[in-house]
């Protein structure tokens, strides 16, 4: 029996859950919450209008585990049962929609207790907390602040683990019960457990620092708490920063390492990203090639028999489906671009040759559409015929 081949439209299992096909709308801070972590109105249209747009699996923006595991005081989060009726909305209207739902957990570690981006992504002060925005403590490996003038986090001690990991158990289990078919857990970008990664932020002499099994004890005993509470047929995901692309820092041999570990640990997807451990990655203006980090899931998945997610700047079709087809990467993750049109994943079904007659569209939309191509196919065939 011959097998199809792989492509950006084929489907792909992992444990229970069968994406329809392999684009993903990767987690995207909205900063749009008010200060108890609730989803509202407008990330309800912002879900539904990514999920009409046809991905394969939808993530929403990473929930932060504890009120002071966010970056922001407008972060979504999942620290307590509160929260779960809106989330459950929210995965009620992706599900609705066609997507399958996703979501992340965060702890935001020594990047929290900042102002949003458009007001400067700037650590909060008395100033701030004088109009309402008052700073938290944050944690991090080591005393070590993320840039220069900001706040000194506190090194996290042993309490304060055992603390954060029955926070991401307890998160992960409302994370179940609200209904999302996939977690992730962020592990990059310089966030809590990426400062316990990288020998620059992570100074510790102890059980938790110092070699490579030292650094990565924090992240592989979350997945272990979360695991005890995500069901065994869900897939779970870890983001990581693959290199930290600065001297002396996180490599990429580090990554293909510490995948095999996640992989025996019960992590289904590495999702490959770089970078952030100090500045934000996605607001430094530095010009990259299109896909400039599937290189990175293409070691991982090669070297550790690994699937993996590859992300950043990916914006084509003809591109993403490469990436598949050419065994690059298993899945892959759009973010601005889904910003700038939501409906990319559609559009690339066309593009592709995958919807000759916008079947993967909404049947409300699609007829119509259809009906306007052959039109205009047919005026087209006219005008050639004429030698118009």
């Amino acid at each position: 029996m011959t097998q199809s081949p792989t492509h950006l439209f084929s489907p792909l299992t992992l444990r229970g859950v069968t994406l329809p096909n392999r684009i993903v709308i990767s987690p995207m801070q909205q900063y749009s919450a008010a200060p108890d972590g609730l989803p509202n109105a407008f990330h309800r249209q912002h879900y539904g209008r990514l999920s009409l747009g046809g991905p394969g699996l939808l993530f929403t923006e990473a929930l932060a585990v504890t009120a002071a595991g966010r970056v922001t005081h407008s972060d979504l989060g999942i620290w307590s049962n509160d929260h779960l009726p809106a989330l459950a909305a929210l995965v009620a209207d992706i599900e609705r929609f066609g997507a399958i739902p996703a979501t992340q957990l965060i702890h935001a570690g020594r990047k929290g207790s900042v102002s949003r981006p458009w007001e400067g992504y700037s650590p909060l002060d008395a100033a701030t907390a004088a109009k309402g925005s008052a700073p938290w403590t944050t944690f991090s490996s080591s005393a070590i602040p993320a840039n220069r003038g900001w706040h000194v986090p506190e090194a996290l001690e042993a309490d304060g683990i055992k603390r954060l990991l029955d926070d991401y158990a307890a998160a992960a289990a409302r994370a179940a019960q609200a209904g999302f078919r996939v977690l992730n857990i962020h592990a990059a970008h310089g966030y809590l457990i990426h400062s316990f990664l990288s020998p620059l932020a992570n100074h510790r002499n102890d059980d938790w620092g110092g070699d490579f099994a030292g650094r990565t004890r924090l992240l592989l005993q979350v997945v272990s708490a979360v695991r005890s509470t995500w069901p065994s047929d869900r897939p779970l995901m870890v983001r990581l920063s693959c290199v930290d692309d600065e001297p002396g820092g996180w490599t990429l041999n580090d990554s293909v390492a510490l995948a095999s570990l996640l992989k025996a640990a019960g992590v289904d997807v590495v999702d490959c990203s770089s970078g952030g451990l100090a500045e934000r990655t996605t607001t430094k203006m530095v010009r990259r090639p299109e896909g400039y980090q599937v290189p990175y899931a293409e070691r991982i998945r090669t070297q550790a028999g690994m699937p993996t997610m590859a992300v950043g700047l990916i914006t084509t079709p003809a591109f993403a489906d490469a990436v598949v087809r050419e065994g690059r990467a298993d899945l892959v993750a759009i973010g601005r671009e889904a910003l700038h049109n939501p409906h990319w994943p559609l559009h690339a079904a066309r593009a592709l040759g995958r919807d000759e007659r916008f079947d993967r569209w909404p049947p409300s939309w699609g007829w119509w559409l259809e009906k306007r191509a052959r039109a205009a196919a047919l005026a087209e065939t006219s005008t050639d015929a004429t030698g118009g």
